[in-house]
């Protein structure tokens, strides 16, 4: 338990992934970084809005900022009544309807909750389309890992695919527990990542999905753990026509190996029957 900005007593819960950054340089850093200045901007777990105040100093022209615990409401609302350019959005990021936001954002910049990182990152990538294309997050050193592992690495994971070949991922800085409190158990660190190519991959669930069930079982070849997958049954003749050996698993492939697969598989599925 410690204090809030209104020197009330306030418990973090674990369950919400609530670590504060607490480190002003670090804050500092983010918000250069990020560039928001004349941007329309997204914040996920504001917490005591210490990374949303540097954000509105940096000068951005909007900036939405969505936070589950209303023991927050306080805080926030405070720092919403004297800045016109603040909206806080109260709910469940995961459910949030980010469509309807308007002016849409152009960047998200936050220290995202541990506990919904993968899903979140998925989430806001639909919307890259829309022009959503700059993210900097505040994540797990082992989250980090994952968005830049290379291919045949034991780090590689879907989400790491989808972001290879959508753009770049660049791993900004590590930050150590001493610079949140209440301190957490793990190692954080900041990633940047920048959309320019691909977008219109997010548009439907199919890529995100043939991902996702490459890697189903880690162990399996690929064509294991795609068999059946979207109604095509045998993978074997696609994997062949993309010169992929029937022996390799999902986290073998480069990024423009899933790309051709994808395509493959697109066009055999729409020559399926109904």
């Amino acid at each position: 338990m410690y204090l809030d900005n209104s020197g009330r007593a306030f418990r973090p819960r674990k369950r919400l992934g609530q670590n504060f950054l607490a480190d002003r340089g670090i804050l500092l850093e983010m918000t250069e970084r990020a560039d928001v200045a004349g941007q329309v901007v997204l914040e996920v777990g504001p917490g005591m809005g210490v990374l949303t105040k540097e954000l509105l100093l940096e000068g951005c022209d909007r900036l939405y900022t969505v936070e589950l615990d209303l023991r927050l409401k306080d805080i926030l609302e405070k720092l919403r009544a004297v800045e016109p350019r603040l909206h806080v959005i109260w709910g469940d990021a995961m459910k949030i309807d980010y469509g309807a936001l308007f002016p849409f954002p152009s960047k998200v910049v936050a220290n995202i909750p541990y506990n919904i990182t993968t899903p979140l990152i998925w989430k806001l990538l639909a919307f890259a389309p829309r022009g959503l294309n700059y993210h900097l997050y505040m994540v797990q050193k082992e989250a980090a890992d994952r968005l830049t592992a290379e291919p045949d690495t034991k780090e590689r994971y879907p989400l790491g695919v989808a972001l290879e070949v959508m753009g770049k991922v660049t791993l900004v800085r590590r930050v150590p527990p001493s610079c949140f409190r209440p301190m957490p158990r793990v190692y954080s660190a900041v990633v940047e990542i920048q959309l320019r190519r691909n977008l219109h991959l997010m548009e439907t669930s199919f890529w995100s999905d043939l991902l996702h069930a490459g890697f189903r079982q880690r162990r399996k070849t690929l064509v294991n753990n795609l068999k059946d997958f979207a109604g095509i049954g045998d993978w074997r003749p696609l994997l062949d026509e993309a010169e992929l050996d029937l022996k390799i698993r999902g986290e073998d492939l480069r990024g423009e190996e899933w790309l051709r697969l994808h395509s493959l598989a697109l066009r055999c599925r729409q020559g399926l029957p109904e």
